[in-house]
């Protein structure tokens, strides 16, 4: 009996370890997380900023973030945006404007439009998609023309554009939330 409980502890133990070794980490699912993610929200190609530079109507416009991850900007050339934050890039705007350039900057910068999201296999339209604020996977698909007839409809993969793999993420019963540059991709069913 001993040998039975070691034996299936065991193979729990193993079971855990190897499905804690695919990488898939669950994504964000409910609102508050997602609006989290928002937050903390890494810029990069694709995105559109409105930088206001109060005072200084030459300088306050839309820029977009280019493919090398840089925001060309008047006077001071181009500042690095990838993979930072709207409060970092604010800070470098103010602290390069200062110096200088703008006495006593005072600069606000906002995502005009954030960088879209992918959505792929089986669905009507794959394809990019612009991304909306708080939407969520049932509402890519929809987006994306519905399910084929082949499509699993209880499960998607969901890839962050910050993790290096997909999840799999349970459709059923609750709200999976997309994230700006997140890939869908919907499997085919089995039967």
């Amino acid at each position: 009996m001993r040998k039975f409980i070691v034996a299936a502890a065991s193979l729990a133990l193993s079971a855990t370890l190897v499905s804690g070794c695919a990488g898939n980490s669950a994504p964000p699912i409910s609102a508050a997380e997602v609006a989290q993610g928002l937050e903390s929200y890494r810029l990069g190609a694709g995105d559109k900023l409105r930088i206001t530079v109060y005072n200084e109507p030459a300088l306050t416009g839309e820029y977009n973030v280019t493919p090398a991850g840089a925001v060309a900007f008047p006077l001071i050339g181009s500042i690095e945006a990838g993979n930072r934050t709207i409060d970092e890039v604010t800070k470098d705007l103010t602290g390069k404007l200062a110096a200088g350039y703008v006495n006593d900057p005072r600069v606000s910068v906002e995502v005009l439009n954030y960088r879209p999201f992918y959505i792929l296999g089986e669905v009507n339209k794959p394809g990019q998609y612009p991304y909306v604020a708080g939407m969520t996977v049932q509402q890519a698909v929809a987006l994306a023309g519905g399910y084929t007839y082949r499509a699993n409809e209880k499960t998607a993969f969901l890839r962050r554009q910050t993790s290096p793999g997909e999840a799999s993420v349970e459709l059923r019963g609750q709200q999976v939330g997309v994230l700006p540059g997140d890939t869908i991709r919907i499997g085919e069913r089995y039967f």
